[in-house]
């Protein structure tokens, strides 16, 4: 946890959520969730690949339950979450898991998650850190830091002078205050992905609005979760 991060009740008595772990449930259908938001439409198969504690314990605590949950867009105290299996399979969300080793590095409660919508794919890399919180590490190819705790704008954009500031300018326009900002890019001068959590929601006509400049490659908006 960082230290300048406040303390909430959750971080005490845990989240509202259904099954025995907050790490193994409550996390789970949380990167679930930020996962289908950032795909973008609902997705149509889904490839889970379970590290760690995820891969050794999480059948036994609903892991994969959870995960599918998330992707299926139920929150973690949804009663419907045993039974999400039956749920993707009424839905046409086709899923497979397999077992994956990321290294000493990543969290033993990690996952990568390959989903497939009708037109988009994305590749999302996260962990369940503990009371419900999680972190994701990876997205669509980039090493990236963000929580889902606030609402989150994600860009992959050229890599060219002026960018921050035309974003930033944006949202100013929307009234929209930026809480953190983050920029990383693979190599200089090609492409670059943005993340910014803001203190107000994210209107979806937000996201379509920076799609449409032509130096914009790739948006999307992850409302914070609530639960």
């Amino acid at each position: 946890m960082s230290a300048n991060r406040p303390i909430s009740v959750f971080d005490v008595i845990g989240p509202v959520m259904v099954g025995p772990s907050s790490s193994h449930t409550a996390g789970a259908v949380r990167l679930g969730l930020i996962a289908r938001a950032a795909l973008g439409e609902p997705p149509v198969q889904a490839q889970l690949s379970l590290h760690g504690s995820f891969a050794r314990t999480g059948r036994g605590h609903g892991t994969h339950l959870a995960l599918v949950a998330g992707l299926l867009g139920l929150s973690p105290s949804d009663e419907r979450i045993r039974h999400s299996l039956h749920l993707a399979e009424e839905a046409g969300l086709q899923v497979t898991f397999d077992t994956i080793d990321l290294g000493e590095e990543a969290h033993p409660n990690s996952v990568l998650i390959h989903v497939q919508g009708p037109t988009q794919s994305l590749s999302l890399g996260g962990a369940s850190i503990g009371g419900g919180l999680v972190e994701v590490t990876q997205l669509q190819g980039y090493r990236v830091h963000f929580s889902g705790e606030l609402d989150t704008l994600i860009l992959i954009a050229d890599d060219q002078p002026g960018t921050v500031n035309t974003i930033s300018g944006w949202l100013a326009g929307h009234q929209i205050n930026i809480a953190t900002l983050r920029v990383k890019r693979n190599e200089r001068g090609g492409q670059a992905i943005m993340i910014l959590e803001t203190d107000q929601p994210l209107p979806i006509p937000l996201t379509q609005g920076l799609e449409s400049l032509p130096w914009v490659h790739w948006a999307r908006t992850i409302p914070r979760i609530k639960e």
